[in-house]
């Protein structure tokens, strides 16, 4: 453990109602808590304090905080509503990491069509907006797709997420139809790379990639993440992967403090960003806990 400095800043990590206080002894929360340590005792070595608060405890006088980090508010999609007036009303009364209107960005994935404008490769995607009548079958033949996937525009750990093909679209259609009354969704061609080699994974903490990962779906699956029963293994990234991590977050406005980029290979070999995680994103620090001391260390620039 790193030797502390004396306390100049107090900071907030954020997390959610369920694993404010939770119970050791279980993999998911012991992982939650293993990740948080490394980041406090980092912290600790530069005299900044750390608390770890639910973004819905009502009661917290946020101000007290010279900082707040956004690290496990997984349950956000659930309570968007209530997760954006909160968002607003923190901003005013502590410096939030990140920026909110990198959140607000980024918690809806139309900023995808803004990475694509800004020259980064991504993942094709169609932006179907909330109330098109448009059949799913019909999407799927108008933009030449036998196979696809179907997923909201604000959502988080795949939900709402579907693989479908044209000769089944039909199946689909009251999930699609039901969706579309409450939100866009977008339509992406299926990456069969997502199930041969599975998603890489890199993050990025002050503009250069720590480190890398690749999450593999369980058999018979194309959904990478753990609810689903995905498994994460180590990866060395690629030069072309690195500059297309870095080259995402460059195009960030404002620039991130720590994110992760998503991406597969698509069919010519070259990689693209499936997704860019600026919100909460698991950093895996567990797996390289200099990643964490990088994190501290710009936090503490900051302050």
């Amino acid at each position: 453990m790193p030797p502390s400095s004396p306390v100049r800043a107090t900071v907030a990590l954020i997390t959610e109602d369920r694993y404010e206080h939770p119970a050791p002894g279980h993999w998911y929360t012991d992982n939650i808590l293993e990740e948080d340590r490394l980041v406090t005792e980092a912290l600790a070595a530069h005299g900044i304090a750390t608390e770890r608060v639910s973004w819905s405890r009502a009661s917290t006088p946020w101000e007290r905080f010279d900082a707040a980090v956004l690290r496990t508010t997984w349950d956000y999609c659930d309570r968007f509503a209530e997760f954006s007036a909160w968002l607003e009303r923190v901003s005013t009364r502590t410096r939030l990491l990140n920026p909110p209107a990198l959140v607000r960005w980024n918690v809806d994935k139309h900023y995808l069509a803004d990475l694509r404008a800004r020259g980064v490769a991504i993942v094709p995607t169609v932006f179907v907006e909330r109330g098109d009548p448009t059949p799913l079958a019909e999407q799927l033949r108008t933009h030449g797709l036998d196979e696809a996937v179907i997923k909201p525009a604000i959502s988080g750990a795949a939900r709402h997420t579907y693989r479908v093909r044209a000769d089944t679209a039909v199946d689909h259609q009251p999930q699609w139809a039901e969706r579309l009354r409450e939100q866009a969704m977008l339509l992406q061609p299926f990456q069969r790379d997502v199930i041969e080699r599975g998603e890489v994974t890199l993050a990025v903490i002050d503009g250069r990639v720590t480190h890398a990962l690749c999450k593999v779906p369980k058999p018979g699956d194309f959904r990478v993440q753990d609810d689903h029963g995905g498994s994460v293994h180590p990866h060395e990234p690629s030069a072309q992967e690195v500059a297309l991590a870095e080259r995402a977050i460059a195009a960030c406005d404002p620039a991130p403090l720590y994110g992760r980029v998503d991406m597969v290979r698509t069919a010519d070999g070259s990689p693209a960003v499936m997704e860019l995680e600026l919100v909460e994103p698991e950093l895996w620090f567990r797996r390289e806990p200099p990643a964490a001391t990088r994190l501290a260390a710009a936090i503490a620039r900051l302050l």
